[in-house]
């Protein structure tokens, strides 16, 4: 069994609270060791709700799914 199958079997047995500790301790990993880049993430929610009104419009919606 891989290292990561035993993680996520242990990860199953934790509560939702305890599972998203473990999320947001993988998240702090990737951004320590430069595998995740940290102002993009922290910019990525901004950016989502300021471009909402641009990107959530009826003449756009044929490019949702392509």
């Amino acid at each position: 069994m891989s290292t990561a199958e035993q993680i996520m079997r242990e990860i199953e047995k934790l509560p939702e609270s305890l599972a998203q500790e473990v999320l947001d301790f993988i998240g702090y990993i990737e951004l320590k060791h430069g595998l995740k880049d940290r102002v993009a993430e922290e910019l990525k929610p901004a950016q989502t709700s300021a471009m909402s009104h641009v990107w959530d419009n009826s003449e756009d919606e044929v490019w949702n799914d392509v």
